[in-house]
Parts: C-alpha cells; sequence; structure tokens
C-alpha cells in the first residue's frame, strides 16, 4: 500500500471498530433487558430490530451525501453520534425510550458505511488490502466491545456501562481528525461533487441505471447476508449462555458468565475472516470466493445445535468456524461493488447495500427473536441456514455470468 492507501486504511479502520464497538455490545445488554423491562424475547428482538434498522434506513441518504460532498465529515459526525448516542440510551426509563435511543443510535450509525466504503473503493489503489484492515478493526471492535462490556456488567449497573461507551468515540475523534488523504484518487481529481438543483433526480437517474445490471444481484446477496447477520448477532449470546458447557463461575464472591467471553471470542476469530476475505477478492476473484463461503455458512449453520452437544473443545470450534465464515462474506460482497459499480456513484451504491444489510437485514432479529421464543435454538438455526441458502444460488448466478464470454 502506498502512503494514501495506508491513511485511509487507519482512518476507516477507527470508524469501523466504532462502529461495530457499538452494534454488537447492543445484544449483551438484550441479556439484560429482557429482566430489567420484563419483556420476551418477541417483543425485545421487534424493538432492536427498529432501532438498526435505522442503520439501512439512513444508509442510501449518507451514501449520496458522501458522493457529493465527500466521506470523511460523514464518518466523524456517525462517530460523535453513536457514542452520544450510547448516553441516550443509559438514561433511557422505559421501554419505548430505550426504542427512541436505539433509533437516535442507528441514524448516527447509518451513516459510516457507505461513506467509509467508498472512500476505500474510490481512493485506494489497493482495494481489496485495503478491506481486509477494515474488517479486521471492524472485528477488532467487535470483540473488545462486548469484552469490555460483559466485564464492566459483572460490577457495574448497566446504565453506568452504557454511559462509559461515550469514551470510545471520543477518542477515535481525536484520532481521526489528525489524519490526512486524498479522498478521490480512483477518480479525476477535479471532478465537481457538488450538488445541483435537480439532485433528486439525478440519483433517481443512477438508480435506475445501478438496477439493471449486476448490482441487482450484488444487492440482493448483501441483503440476505445482512438478515443473516442481524439474526445470529442479536440472540447469540443469549444463545451461548444456555448452553451447557457454559454454565456460570462463581469467582471471589463475583459470578462469571463464560458465554459472554466465548461471544467476544468468536467476534475476535471473525478478524481472520475479514482478512482472509479481503486479500482473496484482491488475489481470486470474488464471485467464487462468495460462493464457497456461503456453502461453509449452511454446512455450519445446520451443525451448530448438533455439535454443540458434543462438549466444550466441539462447541468452542464450532464457534470459531461461525465467526470465521460469517465475517468473511463482508469484504467480498465490497469488493464485488467496487468490481461491478463505476466510482462516481459508489457511495449510491453502499447507501443502497448497507439500506439493504442493516434496513431489510434488520428482520433478521425479529426473525430471530420468534424462532427462538416458538421453537428454540434448532428451529433458529435452521431458518438462518435459509438466507445463504439463498444467497448461493444468487451468487451462483453472478458466477456463471461473469464467466460467459463477452459478446
Amino acid at each position: 500500500m502506498d502512503r494514501n492507501d495506508r491513511r485511509i486504511a487507519r482512518f476507516t479502520m477507527l470508524g469501523h471498530a466504532t462502529f461495530h464497538l457499538y452494534e454488537l455490545t447492543i445484544p449483551l445488554f438484550v441479556v439484560v433487558w429482557l429482566e430489567a423491562f420484563d419483556v420476551s424475547a418477541a417483543v425485545l428482538g421487534t424493538v432492536v430490530a427498529v432501532g438498526y434498522a435505522l442503520i439501512g434506513l439512513g444508509a442510501l441518504p449518507s451514501g449520496a451525501l458522501a458522493d457529493s460532498y465527500g466521506s470523511k465529515r460523514l464518518v466523524v459526525l456517525s462517530m460523535a453520534g453513536m457514542g452520544g448516542g450510547f448516553v441516550l440510551i443509559a438514561l433511557a426509563p422505559s421501554l419505548p425510550l430505550l426504542a427512541v435511543a436505539l433509533v437516535l443510535w442507528g441514524a448516527a450509525a447509518s451513516l459510516y458505511h457507505p461513506a467509509g466504503l467508498s472512500l476505500i473503493t474510490r481512493g485506494s489503489e489497493r482495494q481489496g488490502t485495503v478491506l481486509a484492515y477494515h474488517g479486521v478493526a471492524g472485528n477488532v471492535g467487535t470483540a473488545v466491545g462486548p469484552l469490555v462490556a460483559a466485564l464492566l456488567l459483572t460490577f457495574l449497573d448497566w446504565r453506568l456501562v452504557a454511559g462509559l461507551f461515550a469514551v470510545p468515540a471520543a477518542l477515535a475523534i481525536l484520532v481521526a481528525g489528525r489524519l490526512e488523504f486524498v479522498e478521490r484518487t480512483a477518480t479525476d481529481p477535479d471532478e465537481s461533487t457538488a450538488t445541483d438543483a435537480d439532485g433528486l433526480s439525478r440519483i433517481v437517474a443512477q438508480s435506475r441505471v445501478l438496477f439493471v445490471g449486476s448490482f441487482l444481484l450484488v444487492f440482493a446477496i448483501a441483503v440476505l447476508a445482512g438478515t443473516y447477520y442481524r439474526g445470529l448477532f442479536t440472540f447469540l449470546p443469549d444463545v451461548l449462555a444456555g448452553l451447557p458447557v457454559f454454565e456460570p463461575v462463581e469467582i471471589a464472591g463475583e459470578t462469571f458468565e463464560p458465554s459472554q467471553y466465548a461471544y467476544a471470542g468468536l467476534l475476535l476469530v471473525g478478524a481472520a475472516g475479514q482478512y482472509a476475505g479481503g486479500r482473496l477478492s484482491d488475489s481470486r476473484s470474488p464471485e467464487r470466493t462468495i460462493v464457497a463461503v456461503f456453502i461453509a455458512l449452511i454446512v455450519v449453520s445446520l451443525s451448530f445445535p448438533v455439535v454443540t452437544s458434543f462438549g466444550l473443545f466441539a462447541t468452542v470450534a464450532i464457534c470459531a468456524l461461525l465467526g470465521f465464515f460469517v465475517f468473511m462474506e463482508a469484504p467480498i460482497h465490497q469488493a464485488l461493488i467496487g468490481e461491478y459499480v463505476a466510482a462516481d456513484v459508489q457511495g449510491l451504491s453502499f447507501g443502497y447495500t448497507y439500506l439493504g444489510v442493516f434496513g431489510i437485514g434488520a428482520a433478521g432479529a425479529s426473525i430471530a427473536g420468534i424462532a427462538i421464543t416458538y421453537g428454540g435454538t434448532a428451529l433458529l438455526f435452521v431458518a438462518l441456514a435459509a438466507l445463504p441458502t439463498g444467497g448461493l444460488v444468487l451468487a451462483a448466478t453472478l458466477l456463471a455470468r461473469s464467466r460467459r464470454p463477452a459478446g
């Protein structure tokens, strides 16, 4: 990577780590909220789904703004809003107000992915490698956030813990503000990015072009992957807590939950999956690679309820495989967007993609809550396996198209 690539990598790594630090800490709070607000998994899953949906609903305007004004200011604003959102979560006295706080957090979080990812695909020369490091940072955030939350929730009230989580965003903003880089080396640097009077018409016209090509398949793949991701991680801490191998342990008068550390470890293993996916998208066909990842996810999902009954070693192994493959998919579909979409509308394309991943995909939280409430863990993983099965069909179609000779 050259100097500009390294600076873009550092900047987006900060943003990505901050996003996932918050996003996947929420499921640990879900375990506490089930008792604190005295609600069923189905009801709370739907409330959390509403908050997560805002990540997707805000992605489209974020993508358009990134095309028009650049990415840096949007990423910094996102980090500030996510930290502030957790302060509001800490202050929420009831379930309806918790839902409002989650919505506000989701609106701020929605700014990150379209802005950060379009910065990588437009500004860096080694896109796959930068995406790999970007993905690793995201998984460090996903592992560190839940691990710190698990430790703090052992000793402190959940409201105080939520309030303390404003600190990482403040620190990230201070560091990010010092990084300077060129945002658009992949396009004409003199190209105007200002909005015009008929900006909405321009977005509509660009959208029509996007959705008549292979981007439609890439978008559908991202939606299915996002639904799987949200459905899996919203209740995974609760699923792990229910496994016999992760019974609570009392040490020096304090009760520790091994399942919470297994969850954090699973997320950390995902960093290896992100790195592998990003590097493979530079050196191998991303279409072929994503087909292999979906096959692996189907096998691991269907195996999970069975393998976890075989003892501690088998449970740790299947958790590691789950973490590796679920996160391996993300940088590959991001690289597909860089491959199939013109540079000047990549912000908009990432906006649509994350509208699908986090907006439509937020339904995964509700689906998971309903599956657990009425069918338990076995039904949850059967329902989840259906999603990469659909993704496999679409990815195979994309692969077949990529092999078709031109003309």
